[in-house]
């Protein structure tokens, strides 16, 4: 079947003048002429445009679209795992670009005072607001939230890097307790949960033994929250909680 050049342009939302100059410059020639000289593209020329417009959008520029598609060893299954190819590699890029959007979406909203190179150093790849929407909408209306954000928003990079410290200090001794298998209600790791609760009190807000116990079951009812400290150790979720149950416990 043969087009005219207007309906090939309308057809792949480009302009005739486009059409007139990929023809200029060899890139894409129409298959066919009328007597009177006007273009006629076909199938293949449609089929063609199309691998131009892809590479476009991606970026290339038109002289390395034209060695691309001019490849002799190059079939029409090859152009189109390449374009899928670097299409899927895109979707990526655009994912993590948005994921960081995102963190600095939350992160003006927390109002954490520190510098993208601060915020990096402090938490590396990890978001510090992961689940903030989350919280804020389950216990945004708490002074315990209020009195969390207002903490948060005057901390400083120093004050960060020893609250990482802590945790990660903290991390490695409940998970060498773990590891040793000692029981998640001994007094040893009692007072580890006990020294969880005091972080959070210490940091961001009077964490009472009830909403301790509750964030311990959120620990395990929420697959996320499980699966961040299964990713510390595995079944370090449900020793955590068994521990701060049984802290709360000795301590009422």
């Amino acid at each position: 079947m043969a087009y005219t050049v207007g309906q090939v342009a309308k057809a792949a939302r480009v302009t005739v003048r486009t059409l007139h100059h990929y023809d200029d410059i060899g890139l894409l020639s129409p298959g066919g002429r009328t007597p009177a000289g006007y273009r006629r593209y076909d199938d293949a020329d449609l089929e063609r445009l199309q691998h131009i417009r892809f590479y476009r959008e991606l970026g290339f520029p038109l002289e390395e679209i034209a060695v691309i598609l001019d490849d002799p060893d190059a079939d029409p299954a090859a152009h189109l795992r390449r374009q899928h190819d670097l299409l899927s590699g895109r979707i990526g890029k655009l994912q993590e670009m948005v994921a960081a959007i995102e963190i600095a979406m939350e992160a003006r909203r927390m109002e954490i005072n520190l510098t993208p190179e601060e915020r990096f150093e402090v938490f590396g790849d990890v978001d510090p607001e992961e689940h903030a929407e989350e919280a804020r909408q389950r216990w945004g209306d708490t002074e315990a939230y209020r009195v969390s954000t207002r903490r948060a928003a005057n901390y400083s990079k120093e004050d960060w890097l020893r609250i990482k410290g802590e945790q990660e200090d903290w991390g490695r001794r409940i998970v060498a307790a773990l590891t040793a298998g000692t029981p998640a209600d001994s007094a040893e790791v009692m007072a580890l949960a006990e020294e969880h609760r005091q972080l959070i009190v210490r940091w961001f807000y009077d964490c009472s033994y009830e909403v301790h116990t509750g964030l311990a079951d959120m620990y395990l009812a929420d697959p996320r929250f499980t699966a961040f400290y299964e990713k510390i150790a595995p079944g370090l979720a449900e020793y955590l909680a068994e521990a701060i149950h049984a802290n709360a416990i000795s301590r009422a």
